[in-house]
């Protein structure tokens, strides 16, 4: 199995395998997010929910951030065999005539939202493991009320951050819009298969970011 994995195809799977847990994460981020539009209750509900719940707080959160650490550092190994892997293979052969813009910069885009990342925990989830592990309080509560819905519109009351956060969501997009297909083309996915993993992908890429940025702006839009 070690053998596996320190070959350029074990590192692809494994590569795309980190790639589907994040997908899959996305999808539930955006849908929990997303019931912010429709009222601040259940918006409260659902991030207390998950806030406390102990398989997602001692379970699935250190294995995100272990996907997410994984997914980077492994893209930067790819990046850089790949490189090494073109001053010798396309001394006679024009590369970007047989790959897309996107695919030739997946790592800065993967830069750009490692970079969003780190915004995102410094305003979401370091304040929630201060308030939850540092002061002790799992209550969720503040001036009486759950407090999950009131922080998150303030953080989307500056403008300069409401625009970073949709950068950050276009390029996700165009990073999607490659990785779909890939990670499926990297587990064995067949040929005839890929043009319909291709459509979905785009729309995947598509729906995800977009509706992070309709939260975003609705909040920015809808306090002013």
């Amino acid at each position: 199995m070690g053998g596996f994995f320190n070959s350029s195809i074990g590192r692809k799977v494994a590569m795309a395998l980190s790639a589907f847990f994040l997908m899959f994460f996305l999808i539930i981020h955006v849908a929990v997010n997303i019931t912010s539009l429709f009222g601040e209750d259940v918006f409260n509900e659902f991030s207390h929910f998950m806030g406390t719940n102990p398989l997602v707080q001692y379970a699935l959160q250190p294995v995100l951030i272990f996907g997410v650490v994984f997914h980077f550092i492994m893209g930067f190994v790819l990046e850089i065999r790949n490189n090494r892997a073109r001053k010798i293979g396309y001394i006679k052969n024009n590369g970007s005539a047989n790959s897309t813009w996107m695919s030739r910069n997946m790592i800065y885009s993967g830069l750009v939202i490692l970079a969003f990342l780190v915004l995102h925990f410094i305003d979401f989830w370091i304040p929630e493991l201060n308030t939850k592990y540092i002061q002790g309080d799992m209550s969720g509560l503040h001036d009486g009320g759950f407090r999950y819905y009131h922080e998150l519109v303030e953080k989307f009351q500056n403008p300069w951050r409401v625009g970073a956060y949709v950068i950050a969501f276009i390029l996700l997009g165009l990073h999607l819009a490659h990785g779909f297909a890939s990670s499926f083309q990297s587990i064995g996915a067949s040929t005839i298969r890929k043009k319909s993993l291709q459509t979905f992908g785009k729309g995947f890429a598509i729906v995800i970011p977009l509706g992070f940025i309709i939260i975003a702006l609705y909040h920015y839009l809808n306090h002013h």
